[in-house]
Order: C-alpha cells, then structure tokens, then sequence
C-alpha cells in the first residue's frame, strides 16, 4: 500500500481478478465456460486471474456473464451536488468539452 493509505491500481487490478476467479468457481465454471460465455480467450482469462493485467472490456465481459455487470454503473460517476444551487448550475450549463488548465 502507498504512504496516503490507498490501494495501488497493481493491487486492485490482482484483487478484482481473483475476485474474477473465486465468482468462477463458485458458479461451479471451469476457464473455458466463462470465456465461452463472455466471449474471450481462456488465455486472457487465465492471465487476468494470474497477474490482473487485462482490458477493460475483458473485466466487463466477464462480470456481465457473472450477473455482476450492473455493480459498475455508478463506478466514477460525478458527484452529487451538495446544494440545490449546485444542481441547477449544473442543469443550466452544458458539459465542457475538455478540461481547463
């Protein structure tokens, strides 16, 4: 872990896949069915539970054959707004098409 107490993108990557790997075996599914039904080689399967390097959408394919597809939807979505002020400011002006400096 880092010195600001947080979990290094290494670390979680090697969570998620043997997070990936233990919802696997608890749907009772060797490699090879799970990458049938997502899609994607056993290969990459095999590497993603090993080591945590893989696509997004490899991670995507997988929890949508898991039934865990829908645990992303909020993942970085913008904050809520801390006033009704905020929200409408929000509502009145559209989205910046890049960032500022």
């Amino acid at each position: 872990m880092d010195p600001l107490n947080q979990v290094l993108p290494e670390e979680l990557a090697l969570k998620m896949g043997a997070r990936i790997k233990a919802l696997r075996l608890l749907a009772g599914w060797k490699r090879a069915t799970l990458a049938e039904r997502a899609g994607i080689t056993v290969s990459s399967l095999k590497r993603f539970e090993q080591t945590g390097k893989t696509s997004l959408e490899l991670v995507l394919r997988s929890a949508l054959s898991l039934g865990r597809l829908n645990e992303f939807e909020e993942l970085l979505a913008p904050p809520p707004a801390r006033s009704i002020d905020e929200l409408e400011q929000r509502l009145s002006r559209p989205a910046p098409k890049r960032g500022v400096r």
